[in-house]
């Protein structure tokens, strides 16, 4: 269906030449929104983040396990000392006076100091990794404080920038709505059409033969054509299809 013929004064239609800056202005302000530095650290900061998180929790899995064992086997040891320490103390006393008996409970104290010995093995080996668990531990408790610090840094120069961007944002938006305003519904209406096909850019100026639009240089014909209009008709550029508005920069 074809469009309407649209006519409005030349002041109003230089007047939507503003409009269309405020609304270039308003993109960029979106656009450095949206693609901040501060967004994609914080990504790579948060990915980064989340594994050293994981490994944390895996470390101090770890290392509650390795203290269990070694209560454990602090506990095994000194079950057996305690028992070694009562047999000895049976022996030094002088209460088992046969030989088979006192044959026998040497026999067990020397058991059991190997097995004191094992124990004790047992226990330093796991002291050891225990050890070096903590150590893995205390690292990545370390890393993962220093990206949580980073974390709370960016997101609170992001914050401060966004705030900045949405302050910007709402002046323009109200320097828009003043000069949306002053213009006709339809004018406006086939101006937003046009700006979200083309690429944001809805009404250009003519500059010497060239719509700034598409930055094309018109055809003679078309120069003609604009020539002969009225003053008030609202026109195409052929190339692109955006309003061309002309301006004291024309050549026609």
């Amino acid at each position: 269906m074809k469009e309407p013929t649209l006519n409005a004064e030349p002041a109003v239609q230089r007047r939507l030449l503003d409009l269309q800056e405020l609304d270039l202005q308003l993109d960029q302000v979106a656009h450095k929104r949206k693609s901040l530095p501060e967004h994609q650290a914080l990504a790579d900061l948060v990915a980064e983040k989340s594994v050293v998180d994981r490994d944390l929790v895996t470390a101090d899995t770890e290392v509650s396990d390795l203290q269990r064992e070694q209560k454990k086997a602090d506990s095994d040891v000194e079950q057996v000392r305690q028992r070694k320490a009562r047999n000895q103390q049976r022996l030094d006393s002088g209460q088992v006076t046969s030989p088979r008996d006192l044959e026998n409970l040497q026999h067990e104290i020397g058991s059991l100091d190997r097995r004191i010995s094992d124990l004790e093995d047992a226990e330093l080996e796991v002291m050891e990794k225990l050890e070096a668990a903590e150590a893995v531990q205390a690292d990545l408790r370390t890393r993962a404080e220093a990206f949580a610090g980073r974390q709370a840094e960016l997101e609170t120069i992001r914050d401060a920038v966004i705030k900045e961007l949405d302050e910007q944002r709402a002046q323009l938006g109200d320097k828009r709505a003043t000069v949306a305003a002053e213009l006709p519904d339809a004018l406006v209406t086939q101006y937003q059409r046009l700006r979200e096909h083309n690429g944001g850019i809805g009404a250009a100026p003519l500059v010497g033969k060239r719509c700034m639009g598409c930055r094309m240089e018109l055809a003679p014909s078309d120069l003609n054509r604009i020539k002969a209009a009225a003053p008030d008709a609202v026109l195409r550029c052929e190339e692109c299809g955006r309003i061309l508005v002309r301006t004291s920069e024309s050549a026609v």
